[in-house]
């Protein structure tokens, strides 16, 4: 009885648009084996969530007496689900209020990461899965799966095709010469959180510009410049700006901090990272008269906005199955890994808030209705 109501205490807090958006999404083509739309949604929620195998949560579902299917009929309906969850998650970032609409308008805007998951066991194998979102719709528009090590499996714009017009927002593991180079060469736009180590800048002369005597003039909170810079590649120059604002005295002091983390574990931090610490620092090819300093850092904020929701994908995604039948139902196991996820998030945040009983009314009242 209490995995019943704790189940229709989930539900409550579901958007309240889950199943017609389940019927629309072309998720529900027909419910042979299911008694209905919530006990699909509970199968595919005990797969992902619970880390089961296919086989083994086909068991417990029938077990748990709601559903009566082949691991093969699961699979199917794991591909289906895809834009499912992705609306969903999209529902639930939304009562966040996370704007997930750029201030740089005109261009298709992309977000790109990578993370890493391990198979089931004590051994299984790592994979480093790269994505890239579409915003505002958090649509998967590119998804590969590579290994951890060797060739080919690094962070790079190298794993990704790009169109022109796109504005490709990345982190720092991305700042790289042949990337932009790549990204140049397609017509794209970058935003990208520099790594001077990885990709020195120079000035119109062809000379190294001097990042340390730049930033000092810089010691007001808040307070924001840019100037122009060439990225080298090879015989190639590219155009850009460095776009720099300096940090609060609270997010500099948190930033030390993780200096001071990573020299205990004996990586070496030189003058040039402790400073770059006090500031972030983005490289754009877009041009002044598209984007302000302002505009450009706005919009990269806006990517640290989604990546503190994809650090909740980070911090589960290697406690599960890692399913590798496709890219279709690896997509929507990574959907439904982010949905539950910000579900989470989302009844902690009510727990928090709502006392005596820890849920909202419209919970109860689910609860009440079956009894």
């Amino acid at each position: 009885m209490a995995e019943f109501e704790n189940w229709r205490v989930l539900v409550g807090l579901l958007p309240p648009s889950w199943e017609q958006l389940g019927r629309s999404s072309g998720a529900v083509r027909r419910l042979r084996g299911f008694s209905n739309l919530e006990s699909l949604l509970h199968t595919l929620l005990l797969h992902v969530g619970c880390g089961w195998s296919l086989r083994e949560t086909v068991v417990q579902a029938k077990l748990a007496g709601f559903a009566e299917v082949s691991d093969v009929t699961l699979l199917n309906r794991l591909r289906d689900a895809e834009n499912w969850f992705r609306q969903l998650c999209e529902l639930l970032l939304l009562e966040q209020g996370v704007n997930l609409k750029p201030t740089i308008c005109g261009r298709n805007v992309r977000l790109l990461d990578a993370t890493v998951v391990s198979e089931p066991g004590k051994t299984g194998s790592q994979w480093r899965i790269h994505y890239s979102l579409r915003l505002p719709t958090l649509e998967c528009d590119h998804f590969v799966l590579t290994s951890t090590k060797g060739v080919g499996a690094a962070e790079r714009f190298a794993q990704f095709k790009f169109q022109a017009g796109d504005l490709v927002l990345a982190d720092a593991g991305y700042s790289h010469p042949p990337g932009i180079q790549s990204l140049v060469e397609q017509n794209a736009a970058v935003c990208v959180r520099l790594n001077p180590h990885a990709m020195p800048l120079y000035n119109k002369a062809g000379e190294r510009f001097d990042l340390t005597a730049q930033l000092g003039g810089l010691t007001a909170p808040g307070e924001i410049a840019e100037w122009p810079v060439w990225v080298h590649c090879g015989e190639q120059s590219y155009p850009g700006r460095l776009t720099a604002i300096r940090k609060s005295q609270a997010a500099i002091r948190q930033a030390e901090a993780r200096i001071r983390d990573k020299e205990q574990r004996g990586k070496k931090v030189g003058s040039l990272g402790h400073l770059c610490a006090e500031y972030v620092l983005v490289f754009t090819t877009l041009t002044a008269e598209e984007a302000s300093a302002e505009e450009v850092l706005e919009t990269y904020r806006l990517r640290w906005q989604i990546e503190l929701n994809f650090k909740r994908l980070k911090s589960i995604a290697e406690l599960g199955h890692l399913p590798k039948y496709d890219d279709r139902s690896s997509r929507a196991w990574l959907y439904g890994k982010l949905f539950i996820a910000l579900l989470t998030e989302k009844m902690v945040r009510v727990a928090n808030t709502i006392s005596p009983w820890g849920y909202t009314a419209k919970a109860t009242e689910n609860i009440q209705q079956v009894v």
